[in-house]
């Protein structure tokens, strides 16, 4: 938002708007006027209008895909040869006393990955990028893929850990990876949110603040879609009531609003008026938008998607179908991944779920011309220990699970203008400590934000006297793993 635009919405807000600025002092005041970082200002006039970025970006959209519960990157992405002929050892004494682990309490037996042809890891692609073969059609798109492998948190319990890895802070009242997004570069779509969510499975730990925009102003949160019913909730119109009847109901709504929003210069009621005026536009756009029984049929050959279900992979072509048409950030969430007992079980039937649509999606991205310009992310809160929890034994016969482990675990990108079929950092041969270029939650989030176009030291957010970012005080670009 320019000079202008925040000078404009100044020059509305009314004398009460402007005593309660007094209370903080003229000074404070008047240097908010220069900054251009008025809470109020950050909801002028249309706040979701298209923003410009701070430098050239290499992306335009995200589609994010949070795997809630943390899948075994050790089984998946970070083969440990030395940790399998281990496994069945007792964990060294010195390793189990260096962390902090949820449940594991007591020293416990170290557990490799399987060594058979379901779980061994292959060299994919022309890059030769080892995935393991639970993973069969990404290892086919493994040239598009930057695997980072040396990621690290500051949280190992759920519902923290998943806050701070997408709001930047393990407590609920920031603002969202995607609610920064939408409030830094808006959405060139007017017809649909600059922000949508997408669930399969129950709604994750954190719950809704984990899309929530904590305090930026309620228009930059993620809009939750669903797949049957409604596709947003009460966007239908009431029995009996028609569409242009709605329209003068929003019309006479809004007037009082603008009235309103000129007396008290309040934020949340500039964004009453666009959520309004969004949800009018949105009765035509979202079910065209939703209904992917237009597609053809090799499309859903390709993602294994079933029009009318509720599906992971129905998600990840209306993910598509969001970038598509404009939409700044999708986000994804699959419940399901927490596996504290038979790890291995749980996670051949988890990935047999998400393996063939995240693939094509990537794919269908690709055939498009999309995906140099869309950024997809694979990540979870933590990652999992290479020791078990509970009883183990050799191979899948183990009901053994993985504990949480905060300090070293793998997420993935792929287009954006990332390095494909490229690996970042290494761990050490147990895969327990980083050994190489470890990466902070918050480097990460400071890569997707350059990714972008955006400066993460310069997208701020001014409120209770501070001025707050994704970032915190803290993050660096990665950028080795930027083509």
């Amino acid at each position: 938002m320019d000079h202008a635009e925040q000078r404009s919405l100044s020059q509305r807000i009314g004398r009460r708007a402007l005593f309660q600025k007094v209370g903080f002092g003229l000074g404070a005041f008047a240097l908010g006027e220069l900054l251009g970082q008025d809470d109020a200002v950050a909801a002028s006039g249309t706040p979701l209008a298209s923003k410009r970025p701070h430098f050239e970006p290499r992306a335009k959209s995200v589609i994010y895909i949070h795997l809630v519960g943390a899948p075994s990157h050790l089984d998946l992405f970070d083969l440990k040869p030395e940790l399998q002929k281990r496994s069945g050892e007792d964990c060294p004494r010195e390793l189990f006393e260096a962390g902090k682990f949820a449940f594991v309490r007591e020293l416990p037996t170290m557990l490799g990955t399987p060594n058979d042809k379901q779980f061994r890891f292959s060299p994919s692609g022309r890059s030769g990028l080892p995935l393991s073969n639970l993973l069969p059609n990404l290892q086919s798109v493994a040239d598009h893929i930057t695997l980072i492998k040396t990621l690290h948190t500051d949280e190992f319990n759920h519902a923290p850990a998943q806050m701070f890895m997408l709001s930047g802070f393990g407590r609920f009242g920031r603002p969202s990876i995607g609610s920064w997004v939408n409030y830094g570069l808006g959405t060139p779509n007017q017809n649909l949110p600059g922000f949508v969510v997408l669930i399969t499975g129950n709604v994750l730990g954190a719950g809704s603040p984990a899309w929530g925009s904590g305090f930026l102003p309620t228009v930059y949160q993620g809009v939750e879609f669903r797949s049957q019913g409604d596709p947003v909730l009460f966007l239908s119109n009431p029995p009996g009531v028609g569409i242009q009847s709605r329209k003068r109901i929003i019309d006479t709504v809004n007037a009082l609003n603008e009235a309103e929003l000129a007396n008290v210069g309040d934020p949340e009621i500039a964004t009453r008026i666009e959520q309004y005026e969004l949800a009018y536009r949105m009765q035509t756009s979202v079910p065209d938008l939703m209904d992917i029984s237009v597609e053809p049929e090799s499309i859903h050959e390709m993602y294994g998607t079933k029009p009318g279900a509720t599906s992971f992979a129905n998600n990840c072509l209306l993910a598509r179908r969001l970038v598509e048409r404009g939409v700044r950030f999708v986000q994804l969430f699959d419940q399901g991944w927490d596996t504290h007992n038979s790890v291995f079980t749980g996670l051949a039937r988890k990935t047999k779920q998400v393996d063939q649509p995240i693939a094509a999606l990537i794919r269908d991205l690709h055939q498009r011309g999309l995906l140099d310009e869309t950024l997809v992310v694979w990540s979870a809160e933590f990652g999992r220990t290479p020791f078990a929890q509970g009883t183990n034994g050799t191979g899948q016969e183990t009901k053994a699970g993985r504990d949480h482990h905060k300090d070293a675990f793998a997420v993935w990108v792929a287009g954006g203008g990332t390095k494909g079929g490229t690996s970042y950092g290494e761990t050490d041969e147990l895969g327990f400590h980083i050994a190489e270029n470890p990466v902070h939650v918050h480097d990460f989030n400071a890569t997707l934000l350059h990714l972008l176009g955006i400066n993460h030291e310069r997208l701020t957010f001014r409120y209770q006297g501070r001025q707050f970012r994704l970032t915190d005080v803290e993050g660096r670009v990665i950028h080795d793993i930027v083509a």
